[in-house]
């Protein structure tokens, strides 16, 4: 990366000397200073995986979209702890600007108290859905607030920052200014009104004009593009990275990075400048480096997780998070994240879902009619990362019925509950000669070419961020598995003559499938912690052999004694019928 001009280096004593002029910096500095004493005391660790979710806006109650990103990010973390990695995990909610003072003015409450009870409900939403995140960070934080204000001040000393008069298209609804070219006229069919919107999201804008400070984004066209040029799959999908790359290539205008206090007051104010207040993005994206942290000493950024292993976003906000976010790291001279997975909306009866038109779905009532692990499974399904994908109760119900009961759990019902075999039999009569016995006879092909070759198809999908692809795998895998099952009937083959021993024609076919069933079982745990950790224990496999490396035929012996009585109630049965709404 090309040396910029204005980047100036400021030593500790220069840091230190500033202080003493500057009270706001001092509390930053103290924190700085508390942050590292606590890193510095602990045993240095390698850097553990750190993934996040976009924070979410507090104005308004959360929608399905919201869930997708949290389930997204969840499936990613839990992947990595699969394979035997550290894993942190990273939500929480965006409570400045604009859009959050005009929201609780309208509710006539605090606008403390309004994010306060809008955290809570995302918490609980997290909570509901299974999200194991390590952090819930709030930008009301006081931490967070004074990590934006170091940056802020390291911003303005390496002559990032000025002030100008600035003129604009400006929507509260996405707290973003945009250029003559991204907006458009239009003519709103419920009230006939002509208003201006932005062409990228379909907001209202409105002409502002005021004297603000400014970010010099133009001063990062020349590193982003070596950057993105270096690094081509940094943005997935990859048609999301060439948008990327032609808006930055058609060139950048300075970024207004504050608003007038008497406009805006709520948000963190400029320091030494209680006139103005701190755009609610370059507040908001610090979010990823505070709760890793920052501001740390040097070397110790990975004790944290930073840089980000992979940031999940939706694709409505990627110019902030791939031109905006990499520009302030390069000027913060931080480590940009390693990966940006972005992914489509959720439409609803194939249009765009809206709270005005009443078009959305409520993932709290979604999650409580169908539970946790059917949801996270249907969204990484049906989700859609490179187009947008249709929300579909009746699609939910078809595939629960016709996948997870009629092919998934149905299987695992009758390879466990057979009465002319046993599953446990099977593995002690078989495992141990399982690739001598699997070379011909019943259950090569599918030992060949599906048992050995699932768990490798689903790691390269996997570290290709592409959960969707994974999980279609999986499924896919399961079909077979059944098909196998069925057609190679051992309930037809089962020995007259021996109590207790089939046959080894059977007892292959049942460890087949019962490892087809053990595998799949550990491979979606990351998709439905619940279901799957009950159908282990269905198996009973041990804890301890949960993990990616028993996804191997034959590496398990010591399972086939069920944890859980079979056949009595939710106990013995994987995926029940589901229960009928009136």
């Amino acid at each position: 990366m090309r040396t910029r001009v204005l980047k100036t280096a400021i030593s500790a004593p220069r840091i230190a000397g500033l202080c003493r002029f500057s009270p706001w910096t001092c509390q930053s500095s103290k924190v700085y200073a508390a942050r590292n004493h606590q890193f510095s005391t602990q045993p240095s660790t390698e850097k553990p995986y750190y993934v996040t979710t976009p924070i979410f806006y507090v104005n308004a109650a959360p929608h399905v979209g919201h869930l997708y990103s949290m389930v997204l990010t969840d499936i990613l973390k839990r992947w990595q702890q699969l394979k035997g990695n550290r894993a942190i995990l990273c939500t929480g909610t965006d409570e400045h600007g604009l859009k959050i003072q005009q929201a609780s003015a309208n509710a006539g409450i605090d606008p403390k108290l309004f994010c306060d009870k809008g955290a809570e409900i995302f918490k609980e939403l997290a909570s509901k859905a299974e999200i194991s995140n390590d952090h819930f960070i709030r930008t009301t934080d006081k931490e967070h607030k004074d990590a934006v204000e170091y940056a802020w001040f390291l911003l303005q000393e390496k002559g990032y920052i000025y002030t100008s008069k600035h003129e604009g298209w400006y929507s509260v609804s996405d707290e973003a200014f945009y250029p003559q070219s991204a907006i458009q006229l239009y003519l709103d069919p419920p009230t006939g009104r002509k208003i201006m919107t932005s062409i990228e999201t379909g907001s209202e804008v409105e002409w502002t004009s005021e004297k603000n400070y400014h970010f010099r984004l133009s001063a990062f066209r020349d590193d982003l593009l070596e950057f993105y040029k270096a690094n081509p799959t940094w943005i997935l999908p990859d048609y999301r990275m060439k948008e990327v790359v032609d808006a930055v290539e058609s060139g950048l205008e300075d970024l207004s990075i504050s608003r007038p206090s008497s406009r805006l007051s709520w948000g963190i104010r400029v320091p030494q400048d209680d006139t103005q207040t701190m755009y609610v993005w370059l507040d908001a994206l610090m979010n990823y480096v505070t709760k890793a942290g920052y501001p740390w000493q040097p070397g110790l950024d990975h004790v944290g997780g930073w840089p980000a292993d992979c940031h999940v976003i939706g694709k409505d906000i990627v110019r902030f998070h791939c031109i905006y976010w990499p520009a302030f790291l390069m000027a913060l001279d931080l480590p940009l994240p390693k990966r940006i997975l972005t992914h489509g909306h959720w439409t609803l009866g194939g249009s765009k879902m809206s709270k005005s038109t009443g078009k959305v779905v409520d993932p709290f009532h979604a999650l409580d009619r169908f539970g946790p692990d059917v949801m996270r499974f249907f969204l990484a399904h049906d989700g859609g990362l490179v187009q947008d994908a249709d929300y579909d109760n009746i699609r939910i119900i078809l595939l629960y019925n016709k996948f997870l009961m009629g092919h998934y759990g149905n299987l695992a019902s009758r390879v466990m509950r057979g009465k002319k075999w046993s599953v446990r039999g099977a593995v002690e009569r078989i495992g141990d000669r399982l690739e001598e016995e699997c070379q011909e006879g019943p259950g090569s092909r599918y030992y060949k070419n599906s048992l050995c070759t699932i768990a490798p198809k689903v790691e390269v999908a996997m570290d290709a961020f592409d959960p969707r692809g994974a999980v279609r795998l999986i499924a896919d895998f399961v079909r077979g598995t059944n098909l196998f099952f069925q057609m190679s009937e051992p309930w037809d083959k089962v020995l007259t003559f021996g109590e207790g021993n089939p046959g080894e024609d059977v007892d292959q076919i049942i460890f087949l499938a019962a490892e087809g069933l053990r595998i799949t079982g550990i491979l979606l745990q990351p998709y439905m912690p619940n279901k799957a950790a009950h159908l282990l224990d269905m198996l009973g496999v041990d804890a301890s052999r949960r993990t990616f490396e028993y996804c191997r035929p034959g590496c398990d012996l010591e399972y086939g004694t069920p944890k859980v009585e079979l056949g009595v109630s939710y106990n013995g049965t994987l995926f029940p019928p589901l229960a009928s709404e009136e």
